[in-house]
């Protein structure tokens, strides 16, 4: 038999081989399967190692329990090596064609094609097999490039496609993954170690979980930025990455990074900087969060704020570097943000900082963080930025502290730990 037709066999829900599917991450599968039972193309993105893969057999599991045969499903992981012969469309299209020609599937066929963004021409395939009305394909994709759908294929499939973003363990599935009870202990443990799925497989051992982030963030830079846009200069985007994480929740500009370079006798031009960034942001190491200015209604040019994926990278990777509780607890604010959907702003108004100006749909909420309110200065100065703002929109102050203080004139605060219900 066709030996590509048995590597199919060895990595699909109806061969022999025993499938791991990984801790079931419930928020997603139900999201996803929402958009279950149309030719809406569903498109997983998100950094290596955060669970793509595992989500897909998870759908695919959902799939076969509610009477779909599990010869009706098909998955190419791209990522594997056994798949290096995959180079291009054509490649793809011979290996389903063989796969309906061994199998002969009746009926809706399930498509699982991951890191499809590593075939070349993959836009045609997806395209074709999505608007072939004389066959009924259901296709399910993965990439860990946030500009995949950028470009021809938005073109192509504008309207035909949903998106789903998948981000690190949030703290809810920390604690279902690691059986810890809600609260401020089990918060800043999760703070301080992280949430890439594979890392609560590991001895928790601190040399053991750097060798592992050390092999994440190579695997990331490699495959998804040096390969992907021929990066002369690998050395240089290392540096840059690590003092984006060195420098998470502080307002950075290009030129203050040129500075830090020049200050070590490095030259370096403002067009690498931009570029190397964008290209760390695209892969999802990091996210920018722009500044709005409340007052104007307007995005600020200039300096920014970025926050790690993972707080993983600054917690075995580097640190040494000093760097505040007070600045972890920020960026995990901002991650439970972006995960539950909102688009989200640093904001200025009057002359203060707001950490976040968080919409969605017609929700807007303003919120600050700080380490704990316990101090009456510290507290003063976190409501006086979000008192300064006028209009009637929610605001919200996010601390560590172990009790809930009362609402202040209209602000409430909320425990770390409690946020997440807030959304």
């Amino acid at each position: 038999m066709d030996e590509k037709f048995e590597l199919l066999k060895k990595y699909n829900l109806w061969g022999d081989s025993q499938v791991d599917f990984g801790y079931e991450r419930v928020e997603y599968t139900g999201k996803i399967s929402d958009y279950i039972g149309n030719r809406l193309v569903k498109v997983l993105v998100g950094q290596r190692r955060t669970g793509k893969s595992y989500l897909m057999r998870q759908i695919a599991r959902k799939l076969i329990a509610g009477g779909v045969r599990p010869e009706n499903t098909l998955f190419v992981n791209r990522e594997l090596s056994a798949f290096d012969f995959l180079k291009n469309s054509t490649d793809l299209d011979a290996l389903i064609s063989l796969y309906v020609k061994e199998i002969k599937p009746v009926g809706k066929v399930y498509l699982f094609i991951d890191e499809i963004q590593l075939i070349e021409g993959w836009e045609r395939t997806v395209n074709s097999y999505s608007q072939d009305y004389t066959a009924d394909y259901e296709i399910f994709i993965s990439g860990s490039n946030s500009k995949m759908l950028s470009g021809e294929l938005a073109t192509m499939l504008s309207g035909r496609y949903v998106e789903f973003v998948v981000y690190p363990l949030s703290y809810a599935e920390f604690l279902s993954v690691c059986g810890r009870p809600v609260g401020r202990d089990s918060y800043i443990e999760y703070m301080d170690t992280g949430g890439l799925p594979e890392l609560f497989s590991l001895p928790d051992k601190q040399e053991v979980r750097h060798n592992y982030l050390e092999s994440v963030k190579d695997s990331v830079l490699l495959k998804d930025i040096i390969q992907r846009y021929s990066v002369r200069d690998s050395r240089l985007l290392e540096d840059i990455f690590s003092f984006l994480v060195n420098n998470a929740s502080n307002l950075v500009s290009i030129s203050g990074i040129i500075n830090y370079f020049k200050a070590r006798n490095r030259k370096v031009s403002y067009e690498i900087v931009s570029a190397y960034i964008g290209y760390i942001e695209d892969a999802f190491l990091i996210h920018k969060c722009d500044r709005f200015g409340i007052g104007g209604k307007e995005v600020l040019s200039g300096a920014a704020k970025y926050y790690i994926n993972d707080l993983s990278y600054k917690n075995f990777l580097y640190p040494g570097f000093s760097y505040g509780v007070g600045y972890k607890l920020e960026n995990l604010v901002y991650l439970q943000l972006k995960r539950s959907g909102y688009t989200v702003y640093t904001g200025v108004t009057k002359g203060k900082e707001v950490d976040f100006i968080a919409q969605r749909r017609d929700r807007v909420i303003y919120v600050q963080v700080a380490y704990s309110l316990h101090d009456g200065q510290t507290a003063e100065r976190e409501y006086a930025s979000l008192e300064s703002i006028r209009d009637n929109y929610e605001k919200v102050v996010v601390s560590l502290d172990d009790m809930t203080y009362p609402s202040n004139n209209g602000i409430r605060h909320i425990r770390a730990w409690d946020f997440h219900t807030l959304l």
